[in-house]
């Protein structure tokens, strides 16, 4: 094990343990070298890891403190590894968003309110006025994203943001078929807000189901970066 994967695990190990705890800064970089059993250079090189990973905080003048450790907060190291996935592992992320967002979809129906479905017409009516694929996969973002808040769980919705912006990126690659593409989209949203406004659970869950399905099936043809 490389000598910074073992500070980096003593760290977390001691996180893990309670101490210090969440909002709380680590001890003197001398002194908590010493009380693992570091040298000063892993110290500071597994603690540039761990605050890339939102799990440690450096506040210039003031020390280094564990982060609060939100899984929400934790979750957006993932972003980037979704961004740039390609081939196989963008597929897989795909999946795992169809796994997780047609059940979301199927729970919203039953809480979302009245100003969610008006702020949801509103997303879909801008979008069909979008000058390009970039702007349009925002609106299509901010449509999904608005579905998946009326859960009212910040993990899930956090991981599907993370989930979305690889597959998102799809859909700009397809920029050769972009009419048909977003013709389609728009489609699948109608049909999906169609069934929120309707308050079918299992009709939203399905069409969530369906609009997923298109773009992982282009997937599998090759289709993807």
């Amino acid at each position: 094990m490389a000598l910074t994967d073992e500070a980096m695990d003593k760290i977390k190990a001691m996180i893990v343990a309670g101490e210090p705890a969440p909002g709380s800064r680590l001890p003197k970089e001398k002194l908590l070298a010493s009380q693992l059993g570091l040298s000063r250079n892993s110290l500071r090189e597994a603690v540039r890891a761990l605050a890339a990973m939102r799990i440690l905080v450096a506040r210039q003048g003031d020390g280094t403190y564990v982060s609060s450790l939100e899984p929400q907060l934790l979750l957006e190291s993932l972003s980037f590894a979704s961004d740039v996935s390609q081939g196989h592992t963008a597929l897989q992320l795909f999946q795992t968003r169809r796994l997780l967002e047609p059940p979301a979809t199927g729970l919203a129906a039953t809480l979302l309110t009245p100003e969610d479905l008006r702020a949801l017409g509103g997303i879909l009516e801008r979008s069909r006025s979008s000058a390009t694929v970039e702007d349009f996969v925002a609106h299509d973002i901010a449509f999904h994203a608005r579905i998946v808040e009326a859960v009212g769980n910040p993990v899930l919705s956090m991981l599907l943001r993370v989930l979305s912006i690889g597959t998102q990126r799809v859909r700009i690659v397809r920029a050769g078929q972009a009419r048909r593409s977003v013709a389609h989209a728009h489609r699948d949203h109608q049909q999906i807000l169609g069934a929120l406004r309707s308050r079918d659970a299992l009709l939203a869950a399905s069409a969530a189901t369906v609009h997923i399905t298109a773009v992982e099936q282009w997937l599998l043809s090759g289709g993807g970066p």
